[in-house]
């Protein structure tokens, strides 16, 4: 089993610090070569051989220093050695190599830098020997994890283009034109645009009409403009024959784009020329699937982030559709060749394809879709009509083109965005066309507009998908993401009547995005051969809403079918949203081999894996879900949280403002604690406390700057609205939850980077307050210390915990009361587990000024603190089995099957009976 993408990077951390020193060729190449194997793969060490005796075209021996033969030639100088020296002398062994153990791959390295040949692509790669775990990608080979496939890259035409859509929007809306008229000025220029560069206006058409036929301060633009909208909107027949001719030239586009009349903006010279401007721009190099991206440029973004709207880049699209369904598209493509029956039923199958986005925006899945499965039919028709054009003869297409527009749908509930959608996909209709013109050196176009997309200007959630659209093949999209605590009331009222619809209880803990997970479901209950893929949060496969969506959907008998583990949003647009996503692709086909395409970092390249199964957390592990335990297995103490305040700060104090405090009132001494939740702990940035439990009155009375604090506290909890806020308010001088421990007592941060290896945590005094942004054991041993900073724990902390952004958000419910303690470790077992933890914590010791985040941190983790923590992971291990864990994933799943062993008996226990009926 391979090592995850998380274990590799750590472990190419690792392998960096322990070979920091290490330079000479003789001594050391061989233990390096062996550690640097053990970074990727189990089983490298063992098929690795070294000092391989080969015959040099010279005729003189040589002798290679590494080969894993068919795979890897590893050739190790000294630090500071020529490494292009060394791939030459590489190079001679291999004509002495059988044909069969010919490595594609070559290393080279002088223990201080390596570089990596790729000799089929004739590629090579140099980097240091810390920077290893930046380019784990470049081993796909040894790792198990081959690079998923090119994802088309943005053109930075596109990019481009929005900015133009963006200035010429502000200059309109600095001149006080504004709101739905200008939004539908806009959507008229870019098909404009877009349309005198594509053949269908006259080359220079529209740059003409304006240049040559409005005056230079721009006074007469506007009804310059209607005037124009109001000829695209008129068939040539019913137009005035007294029209200029530099507006009878302009086609009848049809369509309602040019319908609606509206107030026109007054020009100035500058706006005037900026649309001028906008004309130079060559606009057929930009994909109609981009236009979500130009108008997400001129939208408001406080709007955009109540809507959660945000937009798809087409690389992320790929992600989606690829693997839903084009990439089998593109196999059957392959295997029927030039078969006419083979091509014939594939073409039918390409025009019997619905689709439907139920949040579509501006159209961007949608238009992409039906480019590429336009894109399959143009090669279905290259191959079907070959002989027919080599000989000249014609070919209607008319008559031979079957896959349309019409069968993708939409339903958008902003209807600017529902009518940016249609004009996309009429655009994208048109550049296809053209496309297939030249193929078959024709000229075949759809005008005017008769038909398109059907893009409903409604409510998704309160929509009857399966009575709009029956019969649909796939459901697709990036419906807006939406947090549990930034929904506007209606989306939760619908959120709510959506889970209640399919009885999914606590659907107001869910994000936004999940109601369309769940109408998805119900959808395909009605139509089980109907697939569903979404882009989402990746809240949906972590923390407490993983125990929410998922086991109904797992007991209606639904999968995961491919999946994207979290990975960074982009797109091209001026605003970039900033969002950790997934994407999840179900239904209830038992589709096989099911692929999940893993990250190393959010920002990282995808790698695939092909699997059994793939888990609501995306691993390939069974579908097994934890929910949230009111108690930790196997008789562990108790987690809680620390106590809470809800004191609108006024209890809380900067070390600046406690300083300030004592210079006027030195008797608060007594009443001041150190104060510590996540980032006082890990970083070191003190805060102070007023912790007045045992206060007398009469020292209270003493101090006025005190008394004032509290009574701020008093007025700030009488001003909530939460009832046990305002009782509380008879308690000022009391923290709003009280928890603090009598003893020495065990800390864990509620969130902690992702880039760590372990979550810090350790033993912290009573005097010390612990914030309700930390969870805390009382008394807890050296033995649980030892198991909760295992990498055991680390693993299933990994995937159980929720994330706040892509940090972990530790939580004692849900991690470590459902966290699979050993069953019955030995006492000799349990002692070694305590003395590796007193190890960790003295290594910690050597290095008292620095902060826990400094320590933990990959790149600065000390030598002596990994050593102990592998001592500490060694000593965990055989608390669970005898042999080792090689990889992550066989943690998790180990941890996985004993923690479905512990629940068995709580989920399994039989109900109680009642009046004569089994419940």
């Amino acid at each position: 089993m391979p090592f995850s993408l998380a274990e590799l990077r750590h472990r190419a951390a690792d392998f960096g610090r322990q070979h920091a020193a290490t330079h000479d060729e003789k001594s050391d190449d061989q233990n390096f070569v062996r550690d640097l194997l053990d970074v990727f793969t189990p089983q490298g060490r063992r098929r690795a051989q070294f000092q391989v005796r080969v015959k040099k075209p010279d005729g003189s021996q040589g002798y290679i220093d590494a080969l894993w033969p068919g795979t890897l030639l590893v050739e190790m100088k000294s630090r500071g050695r020529d490494l292009e020296a060394a791939y030459q002398q590489a190079l001679t062994y291999l004509p002495g190599l059988p044909t069969a153990h010919l490595p594609p791959y070559v290393l080279v390295s002088d223990f201080q830098r390596l570089r990596l040949y790729d000799r089929d692509q004739g590629l090579q790669h140099e980097f240091a020997l810390g920077e290893l775990p930046e380019h784990l990608h470049l081993f796909g080979f040894l790792t198990g994890y081959r690079p998923a496939g090119q994802q088309r890259p943005e053109d930075p035409a596109n990019a481009e283009a929005a900015e133009l859509m963006a200035q010429l929007h502000d200059a309109l809306l600095a001149d006080g034109y504004q709101g739905h008229p200008l939004e539908v000025l806009l959507v008229r220029l870019l098909f404009c645009l877009f349309a005198e560069d594509t053949a269908i206006f006259e080359k220079d058409e529209l740059r003409s009409l304006l240049e040559e036929h409005t005056a230079p301060d721009g006074h007469d633009l506007g009804a310059k403009l209607v005037e124009l909208f109001g000829v695209l909107d008129t068939p040539p027949a019913q137009r005035s024959r007294a029209l200029p001719a530099h507006l009878a030239s302009f086609p009848y586009v049809n369509g309602a784009l040019f319908s609606e009349n509206f107030r026109p903006p007054v020009f100035t010279p500058a706006t005037r020329q900026r649309l001028i401007d906008c004309t130079y721009f060559d606009w057929s190099r930009i994909s109609p699937a981009v236009f979500g991206s130009l108008f997400q440029s001129i939208a408001d973004p406080r709007q955009r982030r109540t809507l959660g709207a945000h937009y798809t880049s087409e690389p992320n699209i790929g992600k989606v559709l690829d693997p839903l369904l084009l990439d089998g598209l593109r196999q059957e493509l392959a295997a029927a060749g030039t078969s006419r029956p083979a091509l014939t039923r594939l073409q039918q199958r390409l025009a019997g394809l619905r689709l439907l986005d139920p949040a579509c925006g501006c159209g961007n899945f949608l238009v992409v879709a039906y480019r590429e499965l336009r894109l399959l039919e143009h090669e279905v028709l290259d191959r079907l009509y070959a002989r027919e054009v080599a000989a000249g003869r014609n070919v209607n297409l008319a008559l031979y083109q079957l896959v349309r527009v019409e069968q993708v749908a939409g339903i958008e509930v902003e209807e600017f965005a529902a009518r940016i959608a249609e004009v996309a996909l009429w655009l994208m209709d048109h550049q296809l066309n053209l496309a297939l013109s030249a193929r078959f050196d024709q000229r075949y176009v759809r005008l005017p507009l008769t038909s398109g997309a059907r893009i409903l200007n409604q409510n998704a959630l309160r929509t009857d998908w399966a009575a709009e659209f029956p019969g649909l093949d796939y459901i697709v999209g990036n419906p807006p993401f939406g947090g549990k605590h930034y929904q506007k009331p209606e989306q939760k009222a619908d959120l709510v009547a959506v889970g209640a619809g399919s009885r999914i209880h606590n659907a107001s803990d869910l994000d936004f995005v999940a109601a369309w997970f769940i109408k998805a479901a119900t959808y395909i209950d009605q139509h089980p051969d109907t697939r569903a893929a979404f882009v989402s949060t990746n809240s949906v496969v972590q923390g407490e809403q993983v125990g929410i969506l998922w086991p109904p959907l797992l007991r209606r008998g639904f999968h995961i079918q491919f999946a994207h583990q979290t990975f960074k949003w982009s797109n091209e647009a001026r605003s970039n949203a900033a969002v950790h996503c997934v994407i999840v692709g179900f239904g209830k086909q038992l589709i096989e081999p099911r692929r999940l395409f893993a990250y190393a970092s959010p920002s990282a390249t995808p790698h695939e894996l092909t699997t059994t199964q793939i888990s609501p957390y995306l691993l390939p592990t069974a579908e097994t879900v934890v929910q949230k335990r009111r108690e930790p297995f196997g008789g562990f103490p108790a987690m809680r949280c620390g106590s809470k305040p809800s004191d609108g700060g006024n209890l809380i104090l900067t070390t600046a403002e406690k300083d300030e405090l004592l210079a006027q009132e030195p008797e608060a001494a007594s009443l001041l604690r150190p104060y510590i939740g996540a980032e006082e702990y890990i970083n070191g940035n003190p805060r102070w406390c007023l912790w007045l439990e045992n206060a007398a009155p009469s020292l209270l009375q003493r101090l006025p700057l005190v008394r004032q604090r509290l009574e701020a506290v008093r007025q700030f909890r009488l001003a909530s609205t939460a009832p046990p806020t305002r009782a509380a308010a008879a308690t000022p001088s009391r923290f709003f939850f009280v928890s603090q421990p009598a003893n020495e007592y065990l800390l864990i941060p509620e969130t902690s980077s992702e880039r760590r290896q372990y979550i810090p945590i350790g033993f912290v005094s009573p005097n010390i307050i612990a914030s309700n942004k930390a969870y805390l054991i009382d008394s807890a041993s050296p033995f649980l210390f030892g198991l909760l900073s295992s990498a055991m724990h680390m693993a299933w902390m990994r995937v159980v915990a929720g994330r706040l952004e892509n940090r972990y958000s530790y939580s004692g419910s849900l991690v470590y009361n459902n966290y699979p303690f050993p069953l019955a470790p030995t006492e000799a077992q349990k002692q070694a587990v305590a003395a590796a933890a007193e190890e960790v914590l003295a290594a910690r010791a050597q290095f008292a000024g620095e902060s826990l985040a400094a320590l933990y941190d990959p790149a600065t983790m000390p030598p002596a603190l990994a050593r102990a923590h592998q001592v500490l992971d060694r000593a965990v291990d055989r608390c669970y089995r005898p042999q080792p864990f090689a990889t992550e994933l066989a943690r998790l799943e180990f941890l996985f099957g004993l923690y479905q062993q512990l629940s068995a008996p709580v989920l399994g226990a039989p109900a109680k009976k009642g009046r004569g009926k089994q419940a």
